[in-house]
């Protein structure tokens, strides 16, 4: 029988990661690329995950990505992620990314966005995880989001794999 793993409080698995753009990271008008973006958000996501599981993460998809603003060369990311609910052997994470004007001390949300990632042990094979606690009311709204983007996700989810077994096979790939 495999034993549940202990629930863990959000604050456990938060995860933070500071970048600076440079220019190799941004496009033709000095603007951050957003799959570079989406890379920091990956990655900074992926630590929540791990540290809430204590477990090797995959990501399983990212379903909500918002780009609110640009972000210019010379600016300093600030990305922010936590645990919002864990399922079975998934979890949804939310990662907010703010840029830091030093000068004036203020901060400017420029994206968000929402990620499944899945614990997996060395072979691949899917471990369960811990419920999360969430504690702030805050959390406890972010907790019952998650609930409802996984319906919606499910039923997302269904509904592709029935529009892929309707095409005709010249549309396989």
């Amino acid at each position: 029988m495999i034993e549940q793993p202990v629930s863990r409080t959000v604050a456990e698995s938060q995860s933070e990661r500071t970048e600076i753009v440079f220019p190799a990271d941004s496009n033709a008008l000095g603007n951050l690329f957003g799959g570079r973006l989406m890379q920091y958000i990956d990655l900074v996501g992926a630590m929540a995950a791990s540290r809430h599981a204590r477990a090797i993460t995959v990501t399983a998809s990212m379903d909500h990505l918002d780009f609110v603003a640009p972000v210019r060369v010379g600016e300093l990311l600030i990305l922010k992620a936590s645990v919002n609910r864990a399922f079975k052997s998934s979890m949804e994470v939310g990662v907010r990314v703010m840029v830091e004007d030093v000068e004036q001390q203020h901060l400017r949300h420029v994206s968000s966005a929402y990620l499944t990632f899945v614990a997996v042990n060395r072979d691949g094979t899917r471990l369960i995880v811990p419920q999360v606690i969430p504690e702030t009311e805050h959390q406890k709204r972010r907790y019952e989001d998650a609930g409802r983007r996984r319906e919606m996700r499910s039923g997302e989810t269904l509904r592709k794999k029935e529009l892929r077994a309707a095409l005709t096979p010249e549309w396989h790939y």
